[in-house]
């Protein structure tokens, strides 16, 4: 797809483009669930909106828009087309200030675009069900990016002879914690974390890879433990410079995982360049998004922007100053 498009330049072909996407069949009401034909009414005139319905089970009018992402904005529905699919065919991501010199608005809209874009990519883990199984590859790692908004507190006092790293500076203890899942050949899955000890890690581990899964990790001491509940448990000792190990005709390593975090800090050093804390797991989400819609996978990037107006509807992200009651 080219960004000349016709649904990049124009509303009206954006939004013919958008129903074909979510309602194959005909419209359906996002109110009340009616896709009856006989029951839908596409309201017509001056007086009217284009793309406007009205249900005659529930009596409410509704556009393509109602219960998406899009929902209730007045920016053109081209624009947002056109946002989403820059956003999904980055590798590294597109930043807001990018996205308001080629949509023409202006940078806090472009932010608040943006971050709808990535609550609408994040996955639906419940629905999607576990990685691994049977037979399958699961490498686990950790890794410590950006400084923390909120200072860890050591519960403990520093052992006797403790010193800081060589720049002075006390490792990844200051910084942010993400536990990434990698399948072989498949899907990818990030996770901010407040801490990274064996509990948490065990939780993100058993709510998202089947026990049937054989699992790579690195030789910490987190996965030690968790390991033991699942297939087969194959580590690598980076601390002695192993870091691929062949048993059996396999090759054991961490290193897809690596990549993966490899193409996430290089988008966020490179192109986001900081990233608010409380944001961080919508990032975690977009860069997951892309990966498993991969060019290795054979996705091209229309595919991939017509998976991801397949996730818009349900997700809603309203913007608020600071200062507003939550509940309002």
């Amino acid at each position: 797809m080219k960004l000349d498009s016709p649904i990049f330049q124009d509303a009206d072909a954006a939004r013919i483009h958008l129903e074909a996407q979510r309602w194959p069949h005909g419209p359906n009401c996002p109110h009340c669930g009616n896709a009856n034909p006989d029951r839908i009414t596409k309201m017509e005139g001056k007086a009217h909106r284009p793309g406007l319905y009205n249900c005659m089970e529930c009596r409410e009018q509704f556009t393509v828009t109602v219960g998406t992402v899009f929902e209730r904005s007045k920016i053109a529905l081209n624009k947002w087309l056109l946002a989403t699919f820059l956003m999904a065919s980055s590798k590294k991501g597109m930043s807001a200030h990018q996205l308001h010199r080629m949509l023409g608005v202006t940078y806090k809209t472009a932010w608040f675009m943006a971050h709808r874009i990535r609550e609408a990519m994040e996955e639906d883990v419940a629905s999607s069900g576990p990685l691994g199984g049977e037979g399958k590859i699961i490498e686990a790692d950790e890794t410590y990016f950006g400084k923390r908004e909120t200072p860890r507190q050591h519960a403990r006092p520093r052992p006797k002879g403790w010193k800081p790293t060589k720049s002075g500076k006390s490792g990844g203890a200051q910084k942010r914690v993400v536990v990434g899942l990698v399948e072989h050949g498949g899907k990818s899955r990030m996770f901010h974390l407040n801490d990274a000890n064996k509990a948490t890690v065990r939780e993100v581990l058993v709510r998202n890879v089947s026990r049937d899964t054989t699992l790579y990790t690195d030789s910490s001491g987190l996965y030690t433990s968790t390991g033991e509940e699942y297939a087969s448990h194959k580590t690598t000792n980076h601390s002695i410079g192993e870091y691929v190990r062949y048993e059996d005709g396999a090759s054991i390593h961490s290193n897809t995982i690596e990549n993966v975090f490899s193409v996430f800090k290089r988008g966020m050093v490179g192109v986001y360049q900081h990233c608010g804390e409380a944001h961080l797991h919508r990032y975690l989400a977009e860069f997951d998004f892309r990966y498993n819609r991969r060019a290795a996978l054979k996705v091209t990037d229309t595919e991939r922007h017509d998976q991801l107006l397949a996730m818009i509807e349900g997700k809603r992200l309203t913007y608020r100053r600071i200062g507003e009651a939550t509940n309002a």
